[in-house]
């Protein structure tokens, strides 16, 4: 086939012009990250679908949301001793001295007394800083109460400062922890340096194309902090599978030039159908049809395939330019102890397979059960969409004073948005119309008595803000949004002819996206599972490799859902890792997760079935084949797993709620895959299977052609 010839003849290029091989990639990651700076990145303003993304559209064109406001919590002494008024009236005047601010809008306290808050709207030279000197000086000057800020800016920031100290602590924790373990694999600082300096500059090229891709689809905010976890656990594992390999060939006896040739007609091909399916899998996330989604999956299709070009370009040349100084930096007990190891690690695995080969079907029943027994508390999954906010630390300043204040003054969280339009001469009709919906929500209970209204200067739009009774992310608050869509806004506003409506806002949004969600999960199921069947039924010339590879890796996706149920819809692991639980699972994080695994998972099952694969073809039978492939290939997934495992288990330790749950979920799906689903699932089919494992109808092989993208087919069609 022409691409595996092409895959040998770029590697014998990068080999005999390894200078020629490094400056074409280090210049492609550099333009990659100048055009990057050029463009910038466009960010996505709302990822909301849906009727809420419809209002937010129409508010938008309409101009009707209202302006950025900031509020002074005070905390004290009841107001009966006129303490707390007092101290409130001297923050009212300090905010209304402050340069940038607009206007005090209110001023108000709280039921019981020990609360008071005043509201102030931002001018265009407000400054966070200055408000926040402001308030610093109050609570200096009233050392017995508490006088904190929050607000649309103060909590927005706080959020994005936390997000950016997310990345940051990521990258920074990320190369010493891969170092620590690729070390361990290898016992060589070079060997284990080299996959992570691919793999940074791979990530730093998907960076740079993040600015131009940008431009088609607008990036969401967790596309970076994505784009770093997959492109580090990806390019590691590219390139371990290849520099192992290399290595393993050179102890063999093969000369450098034809270890460097083996080892791109076998580790070559594997990396790049990984690659492949990893990046067909992510694809299912375009399906999904939301742009938020769409984004992350453009931003880490991206970084997937730099990885695997950065693989099939850079290492023949770096090894080709180190040869044996691949093993430098070797501690003298290692240097002494290498070849034994390599004989411990070797039987280690060996001994684990053969047990699993005298009992395979117990071994699949065992396992098996174990699988749905952890995918069962999937079943029981909640998920939601929580605001940004919700997803935050809420250990952060300004959020946990905004959690106090919605504490004190029940009814001021997340309002729903009523967006209307309508003909201008219609304008009285609908101010009567609003007038009643405005009773018929109160009665209901579900709605709290500030409710506002704000109109457009031409008198044909209106936004009604209609604070929910409770914080807007539970089961009452969608009770109420419901409520508004279903029953009364259709009795009031709805039946005036030319009027239009949507109900829009943090509750309404989490409804519609988590419904688009729900709807479109199956198609990007089914369309994922067919790609990925078609790729790896070209890639293994059999129908039962694919087969089994599907029903595999959803056991595994399985077993993962149902630890991040455990974990997060309940309150046990919440002092371990350092979050607050809300009793459900973010509502992408199932889809997301589920392309991602997916992907993730096939590349150690393309990894170690290509090795198999290779022995068959080369004469000898499917249980020797299978003992002798996982035990040559369990060191090289195990030390891959564990990458990712410590990568992924970064994001679990970060302060978003949406980084732990990603974090957790992938790297327990990563552990259970490289042990119960590899060590014992995978070897144990294989042998009830014996040779109907390459199982291909002749009518079919003879469509497909004479040879396999992965390994050499000498092995007749049944």
């Amino acid at each position: 086939m022409a691409i595996l010839g092409g895959l040998e003849r770029l590697s014998d290029w990068s080999a005999r012009r390894p200078w020629r091989a490094l400056g074409a990639w280090f210049a492609f990651v550099i333009v990659c990250l100048a055009v990057g700076l050029a463009t910038g990145v466009t960010s996505l303003e709302n990822g909301s679908a849906g009727e809420s993304k419809r209002g937010y559209e129409i508010a938008g064109r309409y101009h009707l949301f209202g302006e950025l406001h900031e509020e002074v919590l005070i905390e004290g002494a009841r107001s009966a001793s006129g303490r707390l008024a007092a101290e409130t009236a001297v923050v009212r005047a300090a905010v209304e001295a402050t340069p940038g601010i607009h206007e005090v809008t209110e001023t108000s306290a709280s039921r019981d007394g020990r609360s008071a808050v005043v509201v102030f709207n931002l001018g265009r030279e407000f400054s966070l800083s200055r408000a926040e000197a402001t308030v610093a000086a109050m609570q200096r000057a009233f050392p017995g109460s508490h006088v904190a800020l929050t607000g649309d800016v103060s909590v927005e920031k706080a959020r994005e400062d936390a997000s950016s100290k997310d990345v940051a602590k990521a990258e920074r924790l990320s190369v010493p922890v891969t170092l620590v373990i690729l070390f361990a694999v290898f016992g060589s600082l070079v060997s284990a340096a080299i996959p992570v300096l691919l793999a940074l500059s791979a990530v730093g090229a998907a960076l740079g194309l993040l600015g131009p891709l940008s431009q088609v689809f607008a990036m969401d905010s967790s596309a970076k902090l994505l784009l770093v976890l997959i492109g580090m656990a990806v390019g590691v594992d590219y390139s371990l599978f290849y520099v192992a390999r290399d290595r393993q060939e050179r102890r063999a006896g093969v000369d450098p030039r034809g270890a460097l040739r083996t080892t791109a007609r076998t580790s070559g091909r594997t990396v790049l159908v990984s690659g492949l399916t990893v990046a067909t899998a992510l694809a299912g996330l375009f399906v999904a049809g939301e742009v938020a989604l769409s984004s992350d999956a453009l931003a880490t299709i991206a970084v997937v395939l730099c990885a695997v070009a950065g693989s099939l370009i850079v290492l023949p040349a770096v090894i080709s330019l180190l040869g044996e100084n691949m093993d430098r930096g070797r501690l003298p007990w290692a240097r002494r102890r290498r070849g034994e190891e390599r004989e411990v690690a070797h039987s280690f695995w060996t001994r684990i397979v053969d047990r699993v080969l005298r009992r395979p079907l117990l071994s699949v029943v065992l396992s098996a059960s174990l699988l749905v027994a952890l995918a069962v508390p999937a079943l029981s999954m909640h998920t939601s969409k929580p605001s940004e906010t919700a997803l935050a630390s809420q250990k952060l300043a300004a959020i946990a004073t905004l959690n106090r204040l919605q504490r004190a003054f029940p009814g001021g969280g997340e309002p729903a948005d009523v967006v209307v339009t309508a003909p201008r001469t219609a304008a009285s009709e609908v101010a009567v119309a609003i007038a009643r919906l405005k009773r018929a929500a109160l009665a209901t209970g579900l709605v709290h008595e500030t409710v506002s209204v704000r109109v457009n200067a031409a008198r044909t739009a209106a936004m009604i803000e209609m604070p929910l009774t409770d914080k807007g992310d539970n089961t009452a608050s969608r009770d109420a949004v419901r409520a508004l869509r279903e029953r009364l806004i259709p009795e009031t506003l709805g039946r005036i002819r030319g009027v239009s409506w949507a109900v829009t806002g943090k509750t309404a949004e989490d409804i519609d996206f988590t419904a688009t969600i729900r709807h479109s999960l199956p198609y990007v199921i089914a369309f994922v599972l067919v790609l990925a069947f078609v790729l790896l039924l070209f890639a293994f010339r059999s129908i039962v490799v694919p087969l089994k590879a599907i029903v595999l890796n959803l056991l595994s996706v399985g077993a993962a859902y149902g630890v991040m149920v455990l974990v997060f819809q309940h309150h046990w692991a919440q002092g371990i890792l350092g979050f607050k639980s809300n009793g459900t699972i973010i509502s992408w994080l199932p889809l997301f997760l589920f392309v991602i695994l997916f992907g993730l998972s096939m590349d150690y099952h393309v990894f170690i079935l290509s090795r198999v694969r290779e022995l068959v073809d080369r004469g000898e039978n499917t249980d020797r084949a299978v003992r002798d492939g996982i035990a040559q290939t369990a060191g090289v997934v195990t030390g891959a797993a564990l990458v990712m495992v410590g990568v992924f288990s970064l994001f679990a330790s970060l302060s978003s709620l949406a980084s732990k749950q990603a974090g957790l979920g992938l790297a327990a799906a990563v552990l259970i895959d490289a042990t119960i689903v590899r060590a014992v699932l995978l070897p144990a089919t294989m042998k009830l299977l014996g040779d109907w494992n390459w199982y291909l109808p002749a009518g079919l092989a003879r469509r497909l052609g004479t040879a396999p993208l992965l390994g050499r087919s000498d092995v007749a069609a049944h």
